[in-house]
């Protein structure tokens, strides 16, 4: 049993298990309907995306190394909650129990908020697949 982190919209991995999509708004241009047979989420969690002040200013900034550094301090702050912090519980301890991923839209994970998440999550204590 473990966690993975996820693109999404990219192939399952064979033993994914439940897709959370942990991203602020839902795949444009898809049917509700269609959002898990299309590999975006099996799930919509927006609780652990960025808020939309963050992704706003995100995405008017160039993400070079220092406004990445911001947008992870930010986007930091804002998973320290206590609904956030019971949510990123939850995820951790469902990793020990059953397989399941989270993600993000993303094509570059090293400047997507996923990457945090994991941070987060493993800090929660969650199982982490490769």
């Amino acid at each position: 049993m473990a966690l993975r982190i996820v693109r999404l919209g990219s192939p399952r991995h064979p033993e994914e298990g439940l897709r959370i999509g942990t991203v602020r708004r839902p795949p444009r241009g898809v049917a509700k309907d269609q959002f898990a047979a299309l590999d975006f989420y099996d799930v919509w969690f927006p609780d652990l995306a960025p808020s939309e002040e963050l992704l706003r200013w995100a995405h008017g900034q160039a993400l070079d190394e220092k406004h990445w550094k911001v947008f992870a301090r930010r986007y930091q702050a804002e998973m320290k909650s206590p609904e956030t912090r019971r949510a990123l519980d939850l995820i951790a301890a469902l990793s020990h129990r059953t397989n399941l991923s989270v993600g993000c839209y993303c094509a570059d994970e090293a400047r997507c908020h996923r990457t945090l998440l994991r941070d987060l999550l493993i800090k929660h204590g969650a199982r982490i697949s490769r």
